[in-house]
């Protein structure tokens, strides 16, 4: 009995020892931790300019084929092949004897005439004065004079022949017609060339300026000009269209162009109209046939809202959106519309307003109605390193 109540005092006091500790004060809760830092931007209006980039090749400003103009046979070929030639530069001799004959007999022939007319001439006076006198009859006196006019005719008619034997004689020697740059030589000495041959000598294709032809839809016209008449765009100045040039590598050409017309017929099967653009070639890094991509000048938006395109993420619609930090520093998502890629930026239609701050960076988890501590996005931040949206990967269009 007595170990029995011993038992039942040292379980008691195991009992009220365990009990003891949880009728003490209760443990502090677990302290909160502080919003997390997110880089933002504030989006501000700003003057901007508007460029589209449309493909185009490149084709020379003229081009001239070499032809003989009389025939005969090749003495020499005065040019390098390659070369750079200048308008009237000699390019290949005929030979040109057959033609000095020619030149010989027609001023021989002039010389004739010339010495025939002197004679109807001579005669023609006196039988005017004798006529004049009455002593000789009027239809001798007409007949005379017929015939000096007859001889003064034979007289133009061998200069004409002579200035023509000239001519023919300075066409042995081949001119170029242009300033550029020479082929090769499609015939060699000792070839026989004849007037209007169809195959020509050589060709000469000016490079400097040069012509650009790009492409331009129809569509983007129309909508350009719509958005001119209804003033969301500003005319960059009077002058003409500015031009600028991307090449096939990526680079900027280092001139600019004008635009020399505009084609007033679409194409059917493409839907786009030719612009024809002038560029300077000094440094003829511009060939004829190469591919480029020209960078015309639309207008100028007087209030331009760009936002990065880190900033932006898109649905599996396609459908744009950002995440903005509103007034009480909480997230909000914003449905945007864009217009169009400029360089790293998005250019945004509708959806921010001035002052909006878009997040740029932060932690990885982002949820709709979480505070955060905005910072600029330039700022260093507190938080582990944090990946924003991915910016999309389109070039251009609507969101």
């Amino acid at each position: 009995m007595r170990q029995f109540r011993a038992l039942f005092r040292l379980s008691l006091l195991a009992v009220t020892a365990m009990t003891l500790p949880a009728c003490g004060p209760s443990a502090p809760p677990p302290a909160q931790r502080p919003p997390a830092d997110v880089g933002v931007i504030q989006i501000q209006p700003r003057r901007f300019e508007l460029w589209t980039e449309l493909p185009g090749r490149t084709s020379a400003y003229r081009v001239a084929e070499v032809r003989p103009q009389v025939s005969g046979i090749l003495q020499k070929r005065l040019f390098e092949e390659g070369a750079t030639v200048r308008s009237g530069q000699v390019l290949y001799q005929i030979d040109p004897a057959p033609y000095e004959a020619a030149v010989q007999r027609a001023a021989a022939t002039l010389a004739r005439a010339r010495a025939g007319g002197e004679v109807a001439r001579l005669k023609a006076r006196r039988f005017a004065e004798l006529a004049a006198a009455r002593m000789v009859p009027q239809q001798d006196n007409d007949d005379v004079q017929a015939a000096l006019r007859q001889a003064e005719a034979d007289v133009q008619a061998a200069e004409a022949s002579l200035a023509s034997a000239r001519i023919d004689l300075g066409y042995t020697r081949i001119r170029s017609p242009i300033d550029g740059v020479i082929s090769e030589s499609f015939l060699t000495e000792g070839a026989l060339v004849t007037t209007a041959q169809p195959q020509p000598l050589a060709r000469v294709t000016q490079l400097d300026p040069i012509y650009v032809d790009i492409q331009r839809p129809t569509a983007d016209l129309l909508r350009l000009q719509e958005e001119l008449a209804a003033g969301h765009l500003e005319r960059v100045g009077p002058d003409a269209v500015r031009v600028g040039l991307l090449l096939e590598d990526g680079s900027t050409y280092a001139n600019s162009g004008r635009l020399a017309f505009s084609g007033v017929t679409v194409d059917r099967g493409t839907g786009s109209v030719n612009l024809r653009v002038v560029f300077p070639n000094p440094e003829q890094r511009l060939l004829p046939g190469l591919y480029v991509r020209g960078r015309l000048s639309e207008g100028a938006l007087p209030d331009a809202l760009l936002v990065p395109q880190r900033a932006v993420t898109r649905d599996g619609q396609g459908n744009a959106s950002v995440m903005v930090v509103g007034a009480d520093n909480k997230l909000e998502p914003r449905r945007i519309q864009t217009r169009r890629a400029i360089g790293t930026d998005w250019l945004v239609e509708h959806g921010l307003a001035p002052g909006d701050r878009v997040v740029v960076s932060g932690p990885l988890q982002m949820m709709p109605g979480m505070p955060v501590n905005p910072v600029p996005a330039d700022a260093p931040s507190n938080n582990a390193p944090a990946a924003g949206p991915q910016p999309a990967k389109e070039a251009a269009g609507h969101g």
